[in-house]
This record gives C-alpha cells, structure tokens and sequence, in this order.
C-alpha cells in the first residue's frame, strides 16, 4: 500500500486522522500529514475507510 496526499485541497475535516491516527495527523493549519506512507497490513482498512470519507478526496491509496 501506498499513500499520497494533496495537500492543497485538504479542507482539515480530521476525517482521516480520526479513522487511522498511527497513519494520519494534521499540521498547526489542520492541513493533512501522512506519518507513514506505507503502512502495515493492519492499518489498511483504516486507510481504505480514511480515503473515502475524506470530504476533498485528498488522499489518493494504491496497493503496490
């Protein structure tokens, strides 16, 4: 799995931070930050769910 983020378009809703925290945060702005791009195999549903209730559709996942 692989994670990126564009972060121009994040709005700061948190939805991703609150769905996988050991894999999100957000920066002082509330700007998304990925603090592992490439996640262990427990935390992908999490990533999974985090990208599809991001509200901008910030963060983009692909499985290697």
């Amino acid at each position: 799995m692989r994670i990126t983020v564009d972060t121009d378009r994040c709005v700061g809703a948190g939805q991703c931070v609150l769905s996988a925290p050991g894999v999100f945060d957000q920066d002082e702005d509330g700007v998304v930050r990925v603090l592992d791009s490439h996640p262990a195999p427990e935390e992908h549903d999490a990533v999974w769910q985090a990208g599809d209730l991001c509200p901008a559709h910030t963060i983009t996942v692909d499985e290697d």
